[in-house]
């Protein structure tokens, strides 16, 4: 059933593209209710506005916390037009009939991004807003509801091919939308409360459709706002097997936060397949790369400083899908925008959301993020690590957190040089790290071991040995802890028992 819009109430934080849907609606004829700066914009245009002091008789009081909260306005949003009692009811109380509500909430995720002020976030919580957008959704029988500035533009189309009117599936369609803003707005606001136990809806919130899942027969969407966590500079659309990728190299490199050495890390299907810690960003990049140059090929890279002309350049001699850095010079721009389809993403902050979620069965699992490196540092082995050593295994243990298991990463001299993941024993990830390590040439003499879990026996400690390596690092927990104690206290091995497993399936 079609319905005329006679009457519009508008009442929006944002102003932007508001114009063209206002002087519609003067075209056909439309009184316009509004409220403070909504009325002030509609005025300057020259348009006619009937306050909603108007309606209420009171002025917006509070410092402007109440301006519709009042049975005029809301009877006027939620009389049903079918039912004569509530006509008589409005006629009686001089209620008009309001036929649209265009209302957008108080910026309060915004507010949130941008400021630890609590004064100011509690006044960006609305209380109006979401209560005239609820009514109208809920009657959308007899009102359209316009809760985002995205549809200004399909409501003055339809007011102008329709004659100024609706239909009952177009105001069905607006209301399930404003249900599903005011939904993730109070989402926002649990979540700001409640950061422990933060909530996620699937499906609330922005949308972006991407071209294929992890394979071109799968279906895929992104639900969230990246541009929370990044600017995209250059290059084609983040695919699904991108999103994945940029998501392992920001958990990766949000580890180094604060850290005054340039770390640079290349992310190959999850895992990192190359890092290093040195005094500039090129040469960080240089000894990462040397890491694993195979595996490089087709990867994700990231930083924490800014790329440099140089390291641009360098980086330019192979190919890679995506390069994630808080800053970009102008130098490095020119040089990394000559390959049309490479992206690259300024990262703006490394806080991502608390708990992981997964799929599992007929439900879903949810656990808290994996956050710190370890929880005690206990040195049981033949010999307390060196200075030089400590700093190696806490890098090798960071980087164990982020390969999948069972996981095994030697370092030296703050480089990745060997790992071995994602295998179904802890001995076999060992053999592949120091195979790695032996193709590209490293001399493990004086190197670094770190593992996920604990070395369920202690062939891991006596392989790494004979490979060259002389400091352990490992959560112990293991009934057979003492084997791998005993050989290294016989060898004169340091041995770290962290206290702290970082498994990742």
């Amino acid at each position: 059933m079609n319905k005329k819009i006679n009457a519009a109430l508008i009442s929006v934080f944002y102003k932007d593209g508001l114009e063209p849907v206002v002087r519609q609606l003067q075209a056909q004829g439309t009184t316009i209710y509004s409220t403070g700066g909504t009325q002030q914009f509609i005025e300057a245009l020259g348009i006619e506005v009937v306050p909603v002091e108007s309606l209420t008789t009171y002025p917006s009081i509070l410092g402007g916390r109440v301006k519709t909260l009042h049975p005029a306005v809301f009877g006027g949003i939620l009389g049903r037009r079918a039912v004569d009692t509530d006509l008589q009811e409005m006629a009686q109380y001089k209620i008009p009939e309001i036929d649209l509500v265009i209302v957008d909430l108080y910026p309060f995720q915004e507010t949130v991004a941008n400021t630890t002020e609590e004064k100011a976030i509690i006044e960006k919580i609305d209380i109006g807003g979401p209560s005239m957008i609820r009514g109208a959704a809920k009657n959308f029988s007899d009102v359209a509801v316009i809760a985002s500035k995205d549809d200004y533009s399909k409501l003055v189309e339809i007011l102008a091919q329709q004659g100024g009117e609706t239909t009952l599936e177009q105001r069905r369609a607006f209301a399930a939308k404003a249900f599903q803003i005011v939904a993730d707005y109070d989402i926002a606001i649990n979540n700001y409360f409640n950061p422990d136990t933060a909530l996620t809806v699937l499906g609330a919130g922005q949308q972006t459709v991407l071209r294929y899942g992890e394979n071109p027969h799968q279906t895929a969407i992104f639900h969230g706002d990246l541009g929370q966590c990044f600017a995209q500079l250059h290059g084609k659309e983040l695919s699904y097997n991108n999103l994945v990728d940029v998501d392992a190299a920001i958990e990766l490199i949000k580890e180094f936060d604060g850290t005054n050495d340039a770390v640079f890390a290349i992310i190959k299907h999850t895992n990192v397949c190359g890092i290093s810690s040195r005094a500039s960003v090129a040469e960080a990049w240089k000894d990462a790369l040397a890491g694993d140059p195979e595996s490089a090929f087709g990867g994700v890279l990231v930083t924490n400083k800014e790329v440099d002309a140089a390291t641009a350049n360098a980086i330019s001699e192979i190919f890679f899908e995506v390069l994630i850095a808080p800053s970009f010079s102008e130098e490095a721009m020119q040089v990394l925008q000559a390959k049309k389809n490479r992206i690259l993403l300024q990262l703006k902050a490394t806080n991502t959301t608390p708990n992981i979620y997964k799929n599992a069965v007929n439900g879903t699992l949810q656990q808290g993020k994996d956050l710190g490196n370890f929880e005690k540092w206990e040195e049981v082995g033949g010999r307390q690590s060196s200075d030089a050593e400590r700093k190696d295994l806490e890098f090798a243990n960071i980087v164990c957190k982020h390969l999948k298991s069972n996981a095994i990463a030697l370092v030296k001299g703050g480089q990745l040089v060997g790992k071995g993941c994602g295998q179904t024993s802890r001995i076999d990830a060992l053999r592949h790290a120091v195979e790695k390590a032996k193709q590209f040439n490293f001399d493990l003499a004086g190197a670094v071991m770190a593992s996920d879990a604990f070395f369920p026996f202690n062939d891991c400690v006596q392989l790494g040995h004979e490979a060259g390596i002389t400091a352990f690092i490992q959560p112990g927990g293991s009934i057979r802890d003492k084997d791998s104690i005993a050989y290294c206290q016989e060898k004169g091995l340091a041995l770290v028992m962290t206290g702290m497993r970082h498994f990742r399936h």
